[in-house]
């Protein structure tokens, strides 16, 4: 915002206006004790009104910080919606705080990259990543680098970090104690790619909820959630035209639902009469285009809010081991 005159206000301006040193000033928009509450609040409504925005050069020159949190995301968003309630639930958290957020897209064939970059420029403060992997090498690489970062979703490499998860073991258990209570027996699990750490998870859980169900199951191996939608509903009508017809299906995306009822649709099969299907998260365009769909929420933009929570109070200062979060599933 500029004034009047066309010009951006500044501390030496707001302190101007305010009959104040500029040292006060930069002191209560800090929220110093050294000065009174008082002085500080009626300098920070003076700033709000002025539009002051403070230098970034001068913010690091005098901190050493940037008051960037960076976001790193693979740049193919799939559709499920999961980029942009993950930017919102982080930018209500960052709200009234000094920090920022820059989205940083990476390139699945070098995921290192953004790693390196902010190491090497100190671009951000702290980092988030998501789509981990059992080994990550980007975690190995921040925990060396001793800058803080917190993934949506775990690792299994013995460093400890902190992590907002969704409990996907409970999710299919739960998708198959569903199923089972419609009377349905003969499930499949259109699972996530298969490096990714929530994958075990997944897989795990289908195993076990299959066990407790007292169901029969099989895994499709030859898809996933991040592959496109017609190869996703080739791969269901070749299933459903196929001798050994299920009659519970479990996905684990929206957008992999969507694709999987059509191709079992085209194969013959009505969802409700022939077959029940659960997924997860609950979108808008999943709920008009699968009214009959069993839906689990997946709160990505509560997930959202919760890393950047964690994050901010990792820069602060706190361990990585107090800020660990899996998130147990509920029907939306």
């Amino acid at each position: 915002m500029v004034n009047s005159r066309g010009k951006r206000p500044t501390l030496r301006s707001l302190a101007a206006k305010l009959g104040l040193g500029v040292s006060t000033v930069s002191q209560a928009l800090r929220d110093s004790t050294e000065i009174a509450v008082e002085t500080r609040k009626r300098v920070k409504l003076a700033a709000e009104e002025a539009g002051y925005v403070p230098n970034r050069a001068g913010v690091r020159l005098r901190t050493g910080k940037t008051n960037i949190i960076s976001l790193v995301l693979n740049a193919e968003d799939d559709g499920s919606g999961f980029f942009t309630n993950m930017i919102y639930g982080i930018s209500d958290a960052l709200a009234g705080t000094p920090y920022h957020l820059v989205v940083t897209p990476y390139s699945l064939e070098d995921p290192m990259e953004p790693m390196r970059y902010i190491a090497e420029t100190h671009s951000a403060d702290g980092i988030i990543l998501s789509r981990t992997v059992p080994d990550d090498p980007r975690v190995r690489f921040l925990s060396a680098a001793n800058i803080p970062f917190v993934t949506h979703g775990r690792t299994d490499m013995g460093l400890t970090h902190s992590y907002c998860d969704f409990d996907n073991h409970a999710y299919v258990c739960e998708a198959l104690r569903l199923l089972r209570q419609r009377g349905r027996n003969r499930a499949v699990l259109f699972g996530p790619p298969p490096n990714l750490t929530y994958a075990r998870h997944t897989l795990a859980g289908f195993e076990d909820g299959l066990k407790a169900a007292g169901m029969q199951g099989r895994v499709i191996t030859n898809v996933n959630s991040d592959s496109p939608a017609d190869v996703l509903r080739a791969a269901a009508r070749d299933i459903a035209e196929g001798p050994e017809r299920p009659d519970a299906v479990v996905c684990t995306s929206a957008s992999e639902a969507i694709a999987v009822a059509s191709g079992l649709r085209d194969g013959g099969m009505e969802l409700g009469r022939d077959y029940d299907l659960v997924a997860k998260p609950v979108s808008q365009l999943a709920r008009l285009a699968l009214p009959q769909m069993i839906a689990i929420q997946e709160d990505h933009r509560a997930a959202g809010r919760e890393l950047a929570r964690m994050l901010m109070a990792l820069i602060g200062g706190a361990e990585a081991s107090s800020l660990q979060t899996i998130v147990r599933p509920e029907l939306a």
